[in-house]
């Protein structure tokens, strides 16, 4: 039987834990909690962990940790170790040029070429367009090929940035957003011009000494670090193994500093708490503006909100470790999760977020999935276009409703009832939107389970067939078999110890390929498609079709 349409108006009061304001949590409510979001991601105790910090001002709610600092030696990962938090360091380098704005050495409007005279165009890209990611220049860490072997060299900094200046810029300064390390790191040698101290040397100087901050460094190559933890990734056959190594020279002060949960809490208190730059400095770096709007970037932070409340956050990504900082400046609440891997495996955002909200007594609830009638289920299938064009399938498959973006893995949802549906690890819901037919004509996304941060996703019609897949032979294999590369991209295509045709990606885990016909295959994770040509024998090239988009691959 059909349910009626749902009037668009009344769509967000049926999120689940729609928000009401609760009491917040005591430390041992927190720590049960805690410890049981932890135990939900089901880390091992004997692989790569994380360790986590709650804070409300200065009352400490939690602090614990999980897995092994050093699988190796057998060491146990303790609440206070050491680890890199990469792209955090933006808004500790963002904080010191803006120190020195206050002190009257710099202004946000003043052009590159002020302090690096030879950087090509400098006099066109601005301190603010350093800051926000607006400045168009060509971020190194996105040089094809870059992050293997060429970012193991211990570099200085003009040695670090000759090596984008003089690439083609991205777009004019200005005209866009987009996230960049190179700006970062022109940002970094701007502090240094003005100093005449490194960049984190100034960090120290202008915000650590003053702030009593004693866990945050530099992860200078000759040094020791007493309770740095080891890092760790996953290789082709998805087993944890030592982190790929980098110089830590290179990610600078765009991702270069290491830190535990305590040092960051304390960090949080003294650059939210207005004790280390001055008040308007603090509201341009909390302020998205410009071409950086629409991405919710300010300087070195991101603006979000959760349970209705403002956050302020950003996230870290780097060889063996992952990290997040957030800050909720109405409870002046403090999140930090530090991870010692860079694999897959642990749900960094949506156990940060859960926690923010328990802490404010505003929690989630867990979604509870319900039966819902076959018919129902298969009146809301289609393709879905958002309006950039993205598209999103949803087809049922074994009883159950799926959904796949473009470019993305298909993803099974749990059933509400009522037409909405939740993501699995994943705060995300979906509402099917019906018209006075019944038959569904848009779904609205609830990303994160917030009313206020909502996407309509309009029906454009039916599914496509589903790919039937089959067995190649093992000659047929052979002749996919082989490294295939352009400047935008590489992969490997190999046969495993199994027999199974696989593909790689450079410094990501193996895939296997299912093939719909001898010289086409599928990445079903991520909705691609690999297709070598129809001439016969050995293949010369492969073409990547992803999203709408292609890219030739030639073999070496």
């Amino acid at each position: 039987m059909r349910q009626h349409a749902t009037p668009a108006f009344a769509l967000s009061v049926l999120l689940v834990g729609t928000a009401h304001a609760g009491q917040p949590a005591t430390p041992a409510a927190m720590t049960a909690y805690a410890e049981q979001l932890l135990d939900a991601q089901k880390l091992k105790r004997d692989g790569p962990g994380v360790t986590v910090l709650v804070a409300r001002g200065d009352q400490l709610l939690y602090k614990g940790a999980r897995g092994m600092a050093s699988i190796e030696l057998g060491v146990p990962l303790q609440p206070d170790q050491l680890m890199r938090i990469g792209s955090v360091t933006k808004q500790f380098a963002a904080a010191a040029l803006l120190k020195q704005i206050d002190e009257g050495k710099a202004k946000l409007d003043d052009p590159l070429s002020k302090f690096l005279p030879d950087y090509p165009n400098g006099s066109q890209i601005t301190l603010l367009q350093l800051l926000n990611h607006t400045s168009g220049v060509k971020s190194y860490t996105g040089i094809p090929g870059y992050m293997g072997n060429p970012v193991r060299r211990d570099l200085s900094t003009a040695e670090l940035i000759k090596e984008f200046k003089d690439l083609p810029a991205d777009f004019p300064p200005g005209e866009k957003w987009a996230y960049n390390n190179s700006g970062y790191v022109l940002l970094g040698a701007v502090v240094e011009a003005i100093s005449g101290r490194s960049w984190h040397q100034s960090i120290d100087e202008l915000l650590l000494k003053s702030a009593q901050i004693t866990s945050v460094h530099y992860q200078a190559g000759d040094r020791l670090f007493k309770g740095m933890a080891q890092g760790y990734t996953l290789n082709a056959q998805r087993e944890v193994a030592p982190a790929g190594f980098l110089s830590m020279t290179q990610p600078h002060a765009a991702g270069a500093l290491i830190g535990n949960t305590e040092g960051l809490w304390r960090w949080n208190q003294a650059l939210h708490g207005g004790k280390l730059i001055s008040k308007a400095s603090y509201e341009r770096m909390t302020t998205p503006e410009g071409p950086a709007k629409p991405s919710h970037y300010g300087f070195g932070i991101t603006t979000a909100t959760l349970r209705g409340q403002p956050m302020l956050m950003h996230g870290g990504g780097i060889h063996g470790f992952v990290s997040t900082l957030n800050y909720l400046p109405q409870s002046q609440t403090t999140i930090v999760i530090l991870r010692n891997s860079d694999g897959p495996g642990f749900s960094m955002d949506l156990v940060a977020r859960k926690l923010a909200a328990f802490a404010v007594g505003e929690p989630f609830a867990e979604p509870k999935a319900v039966a819902v009638a076959a018919e129902q289920l298969k009146s809301a299938e289609g393709v879905f276009v958002r309006e950039d064009k993205q598209t999103r399938m949803l087809r049922v498959k074994d009883g159950v409703l799926h959904s796949q973006r473009s470019g993305g893995g298909s993803t099974a949802l749990i059933a509400l009832g009522n037409d909405r549906f939740a993501l699995p690890d994943s705060l995300t819901e979906l509402q099917i939107e019906r018209g006075a037919d019944g038959k569904a004509v848009a779904a609205r996304v609830f990303n994160n389970g917030e009313s206020a941060d909502v996407e309509r996703w309009a029906r454009s019609g039916e599914l496509p067939s589903e790919i039937a897949f089959m067995a190649l032979t093992p000659a047929q294999m052979q002749a996919l078999v082989g490294d295939y590369s352009s400047p935008q991209f590489a992969v490997k295509v190999f046969i495993d110890d199994q027999g199974r045709l696989q593909g790689q990606a450079p410094g990501q885990p193996a895939f296997e390929l299912k093939a719909s016909t001898p010289r086409r295959v599928h990445v079903p994770q991520v909705d691609a498609q690999l297709d070598f040509g129809a001439e016969e024998g050995q293949a010369a090239s492969v073409t990547l079709i992803q999203g709408g988009n292609k890219l030739v691959m030639p073999r070496k």
